[in-house]
């Protein structure tokens, strides 16, 4: 069982950069697929990016492709988020998550992960 705590949210103007941390807890992170979803005010939650468990294959929606980086490190047990190039539409809270057994065609979707962190509020405004 892995537990998860998101960090590193705040206000941010556009174009401006933050970086998510979500630390876990409990056993190996690299065991599981990793991801970041969001959900703004009034939307459905929806895919950011994933990391599969193994080859280090990442994945990312399309509003996000070419800012926003996943990645893990797995010698201190933690995932990140770095994001560039930040719009006001990126305004949501974010949260991971951890699934095993997620397989490639189930890594955009939130139902394929059990393990979620509390979600941290990431605003871009000027």
């Amino acid at each position: 069982q892995v537990q998860l705590v998101t960090l590193g949210g705040g206000s941010v103007q556009p174009g401006g950069s933050l970086r998510l941390s979500c630390t876990a807890s409990g056993t190996s992170i690299s065991r599981y697929a990793r991801a970041w979803f969001r959900q703004a005010p009034g939307k459905e939650r929806e895919f950011v990016a994933a990391l599969a468990r193994s080859g280090g294959f990442t994945y990312y929606a399309d509003s996000v492709k070419g800012r926003f980086t996943i990645s893990s490190d797995n010698a201190k047990n933690m995932v990140y988020l770095q994001m560039d190039s930040l719009k006001p539409e990126d305004t949501a809270v974010y949260y991971c998550a951890a699934g095993q057994g997620v397989i490639t065609s189930s890594l955009r979707n939130g139902a394929a992960y059990n393990h979620w962190g509390q979600g941290t509020q990431v605003t871009v405004t000027s």
